[in-house]
């Protein structure tokens, strides 16, 4: 790798989507890993994951010498370690999902401070089915009842996933809807009929699986499904990368990964 290549701190380097980013890493063009940052306690901090590039529990430490960040973690981690970058001039990606909307408010002021995009999922093809979904739902209008099910793997902490509320927002914007006036997350005894306009989000959890999404729209005779099924965190860490790549030399703002894939 050449010394003009962009270095790049990975947070939960050890997590699931860490390892893949950080994998992904070795083989790209123009970033390199430069620094690695775990949860305090983490079994292997201060061990050298990668010559030269030992892992770590400190934030400002690990940022030091990066010019963007890559974190896949949990909401709370997600906002201390952003703001330590905004200090620090930091660009940020993050696919964390499960925040909400104080923090939501929170990453838009940090961004005000550094360039960041935040995605529920990083996916050139599931952003795809975003567009497709948006697009079904204006075309087949109300006539079509939507509804969507996820299933991921059996250590996911948040319900339903963010894919799943980025579909369901995309079926709301395709029919002109707000999403919060017509989501439906559970049904249970006696629900009476289905409201018009609902959009049903259903949770799976099991096993490892690393992501489905399925929208329904249901007719009178006829079905329209489209779905995706993910059987590797690969194209998630490609995404990450990209976004990467894409947001260095930016001026701050928060971004949306449809500037970043062309899908505007």
């Amino acid at each position: 790798m050449s010394g003009s290549s962009v270095p790049v701190l990975v947070v939960g380097a050890c997590g699931r989507m860490g390892e893949r980013v950080r994998s992904g890493l070795k083989e790209h063009e123009r970033l390199r890993l430069a620094g690695a940052l775990e949860a305090p306690r983490h079994a292997e901090l201060g061990r050298e994951i990668e010559p030269g590039v030992t892992l770590s529990d400190d934030v400002d430490a690990a940022l030091d010498g990066c010019q963007v960040a890559i974190d896949f973690t949990t909401p709370a981690a997600t906002l201390a370690n952003v703001r330590a970058a905004a200090a620090a001039g930091v660009a940020y990606v993050t696919g964390t999902t499960g925040f909400s909307e104080e923090q939501k408010r929170e990453l838009a002021e940090l961004a005000g401070k550094i360039p960041l995009v935040h995605a529920p999922n990083f996916s050139l093809s599931v952003n795809v089915l975003g567009w497709l979904a948006r697009e079904a739902a204006r075309r087949l209008g109300e006539d079509f009842d939507a509804e969507l099910f996820e299933l991921h793997h059996a250590a996911k902490r948040d319900a339903p996933s963010g894919t799943a509320l980025f579909l369901a927002e995309a079926v709301a914007s395709g029919r002109g809807q707000r999403l919060e006036d017509h989501i439906v997350l559970e049904r249970a005894g006696e629900t009476g009929s289905r409201p018009v306009g609902a959009i049903g989000v259903q949770t799976l959890r099991g096993g490892d699986n690393p992501g489905e999404h399925t929208v329904l729209f249901i007719g009178h005779g006829e079905r329209l499904e489209l779905a995706h099924r993910s059987s590797t965190r690969d194209h998630f860490a490609r995404g990450a990368l990209r976004a990467a790549s894409w947001l260095v030399g930016r001026a701050p703002g928060l971004y949306p990964i449809e500037q970043v894939l062309g899908l505007e």
